[in-house]
């Protein structure tokens, strides 16, 4: 179990990237109130959540009804991971995110940045989805289920002090640091992402 939780919370925390959304988090809300920034972080966290469960508690039957196996899925989802993994070691996704980060402040009218950008795509984004529908399939039984959820509140538990503290966390790691974390997550999801393609292989042609 011990190794299951920490195998679950290091993938969900590699895709979700914590470090990496606090920069832009700061930047989305340099104009909110403290108590404003507050509020839309929490409310951030509440939507990721609800919609991360309904993928893990439903996802499956949703593939049933697509006519897709969950071997498909692995390999599907492991690439799409394998992919985002490359864009983090040769620094596009957060350079993406900060594209998607400008357009918003571009728009005045937009105010609340908790459900978007913040909570979809950022926090539960495809890549997530991907991770709880990957991980809640290879459980078995409810203990290994419940392992894996708490890894995943665990990870955006981490997220909402990440939102929280996205300042001084900026002013203590600086761009430079943060880079390099990324980097390093990002050769830690590759390897995950080639595991799950892997064993989807393995499955499918068993």
């Amino acid at each position: 179990m011990v190794e299951l939780f920490v195998s679950a919370f290091i993938t969900f925390f590699v895709v979700i990237d914590p470090p990496g959304c606090a920069p832009i988090y700061a930047s989305l809300t340099s104009a909110a109130s403290a108590a404003q920034r507050r509020a839309m972080a929490i409310r951030a966290i509440v939507v990721s959540l609800a919609i991360l469960l309904v993928f893990a508690m439903f996802g499956e039957k949703l593939l049933g009804a697509l006519g897709i196996s969950l071997d498909a899925f692995r390999v599907a989802g492991g690439i799409m991971l394998f992919l985002i993994a490359l864009e983090m070691v040769f620094e596009k996704r957060q350079t993406r995110r900060e594209d998607r980060a400008e357009k918003i402040l571009e728009t005045p009218e937009v105010e609340d940045v908790s459900v978007f950008p913040m909570a979809l795509p950022m926090i539960a984004g495809p890549g997530s989805i991907a991770t709880i529908m990957l991980l809640m399939a290879r459980s078995n039984g409810i203990e290994e289920t419940m392992v894996v959820l708490v890894a995943m509140t665990s990870v955006l538990l981490l997220t909402l002090v990440a939102l929280l503290l996205a300042g001084p966390l900026m002013r203590v790691l600086g761009a430079k640091i943060e880079a390099v974390i990324t980097r390093l997550l990002g050769v830690l999801l590759a390897a995950l992402a080639t595991q799950f393609v892997v064993d989807g292989l393995k499955a499918s042609f068993a």
